[in-house]
């Protein structure tokens, strides 16, 4: 099977259980921005230095692959059947609440708004923590449009906590402090 099929030169993708749809659709929008998500967790998980973190990583990554089919795949209509899909990952929501919560018992409280940044690898979830809330601004602007499995916006909110305050252990366990928003670090300008 080549990679290339030539069915996308005139603008419009397949979707999964059949029809097709322009690549502008905002279904697509949905499905490609968790799969840019997914790709930023890949350079997080070469970025961070914490093998705890790199392992939660890697399963949210296997999570998202269903989201992302789910996504990919509207309900059954005219031309198009419902496709077997992976299960989306039931309970995942409330594993992040606690893995939020052990790593904020080794934090201190958070006092100030911080600056995106500090270690390579909390510089990394930073910046997928923000294409987090665009794949949740996508995915919640097709649900006005279309249905949406359930569950799936409740898993990119909290997801995009989770990125945070992963950061910010991150940075902790590194030594590296916060940058605090308004304060200069030091040995900077």
């Amino acid at each position: 099977m080549k990679i290339y099929t030539r069915t996308g030169d005139g603008g419009e993708t397949g979707l999964f259980g059949g029809g097709r749809v322009p690549k502008g659709h905002q279904r697509v929008e949905a499905y490609g921005t968790v799969d840019e998500l997914n790709a930023t967790l890949g350079l997080c998980v070469q970025a961070v230095s914490q093998q705890d973190i790199r392992d939660k990583l890697i399963g949210l990554q296997n999570d998202l692959f269903a989201l992302g089919a789910s996504l990919a795949t509207p309900d059954a209509g005219p031309g198009r059947t419902r496709a077997a899909l992976p299960p989306l990952p039931r309970g995942r929501v409330e594993e992040m609440e606690r893995w939020m919560d052990e790593a904020e018992e080794e934090l201190s409280p958070l006092r100030s708004f911080i600056l995106p940044g500090g270690t390579p690898g909390a510089a990394a979830l930073h910046l997928a923590r923000t294409v987090c809330r665009r794949a949740e601004r996508a995915v919640v602007r097709l649900a006005l449009e279309e249905a949406v499995e359930e569950g799936i916006i409740p898993y990119l909110n909290r997801l995009s906590d989770l990125l945070f305050v992963l950061a910010r252990l991150e940075n902790h366990r590194s030594g590296k402090p916060d940058v605090l928003w308004g304060k200069t670090p030091s040995g900077g300008p």
